[in-house]
């Protein structure tokens, strides 16, 4: 496989790959982090609506479409990453996905005080938002801020994240589900 492609690795589209513009500086997860992610996700992610903040390659989002999400929304604020997730979804016939290219919490400021739609019905938050942004920029720490305040996350629904390993994380609104670490990331599941 070359650089910029990432395959998909269970569900109705396993073996698909996914490409994203050449030079894009993303980071997509690891195979074998995306296998352990959904092993504890397990039947859960079956009919859940799924937010990708920093989506970037759409690897995570894409395997949750394959295993059974009901929906997928994904926001990322590079327009040639955004096109490619555009592309991809069309590629393999994603038909319940909507690309938003903006800032992450710009998307969670507005998701916040506009409400959330699904597919053209109002929701009550996410059942699944995975967070994987940019290690050094601490947006991290923001967009859990900003969960926490809204009603962005289903009170059962759960937050993957990805930081830097190591890296300290402000987890006073969140507890710890699962957690595990590969090469220099930190990883895991949160819950209220």
């Amino acid at each position: 496989m070359t650089r910029n492609q990432v395959r998909i690795i269970g569900g109705l589209w396993k073996g698909r790959k996914l490409r994203f513009a050449a030079g894009a500086s993303l980071r997509p997860t690891p195979s074998r982090v995306r296998e352990t992610l959904f092993n504890w996700l397990g039947p859960s992610i079956e009919g859940s609506d799924c937010l990708d903040l920093f989506a970037g390659s759409g690897a995570l989002g894409f395997e949750a479409l394959s295993r059974g999400a009901r929906s997928l929304t994904s926001v990322e604020n590079d327009r040639r990453a955004a096109e490619s997730l555009r592309g991809n979804g069309v590629q393999i016939g994603a038909t319940h996905l909507a690309v938003r290219k903006q800032g992450a919490l710009a998307f969670l400021r507005q998701a916040a005080s506009d409400g959330i739609t699904i597919n053209g019905e109002p929701v009550h938050g996410w059942d699944c938002i995975f967070l994987d942004p940019p290690f050094a920029s601490g947006l991290l720490a923001k967009a859990l801020a900003l969960i926490a305040k809204g009603p962005l996350l289903k009170p059962d629904g759960r937050i993957y994240f990805e930081a830097r390993r190591n890296t300290p994380l402000d987890l006073q609104d969140w507890q710890i589900d699962r957690e595990g670490h590969a090469g220099d990331s930190r990883f895991g599941l949160l819950r209220r």
